[in-house]
């Protein structure tokens, strides 16, 4: 199991708006943002999604570990400054002729202990 910690920044939703091009004001405009269900600015969900792409790359397989797939459950939305959690965990290993496939729990926690992204994956893990 591995567990990295990561606090989502303003900064950080306006550089993915300007690399990705969703400029939802959803993300941008706290005047739009406090019309809506979420009364608020909230992270684009795919920010979380990025993190746990990082913990798996970096930290659990680590450097090297190729992506063949990820599923994701955006369970809570991702406020500007939380504190997210990723809880990487191994399922399962399934050895191929040339590589293992990993399957992976990924899950992502804010600071209150609530589960905002759940999800699993699928990786070569590196040698």
């Amino acid at each position: 199991m591995c567990t990295i910690e990561k606090r989502v920044t303003d900064e950080d939703v306006r550089k993915f708006a300007e690399v990705t091009g969703d400029s939802n004001p959803l993300h941008l405009d706290d005047t739009f943002a406090k019309e809506t269900i979420f009364g608020e600015r909230i992270a684009h969900g795919m920010i979380g999604a990025g993190i746990i792409s990082g913990a798996i790359g970096m930290h659990l397989p680590g450097i090297g570990t190729t992506y063949l797939e990820q599923n994701l459950k955006f369970k809570r939305p991702v406020k500007i400054n939380d504190l997210i959690k990723v809880n990487i965990k191994v399922l399962e290993i399934t050895p191929k002729s040339k590589f293992d496939i990993a399957k992976l729990e990924t899950t992502c926690v804010n600071e209150k202990g609530e589960e905002v992204i759940t999800g699993t994956a699928l990786v070569i893990p590196p040698k």
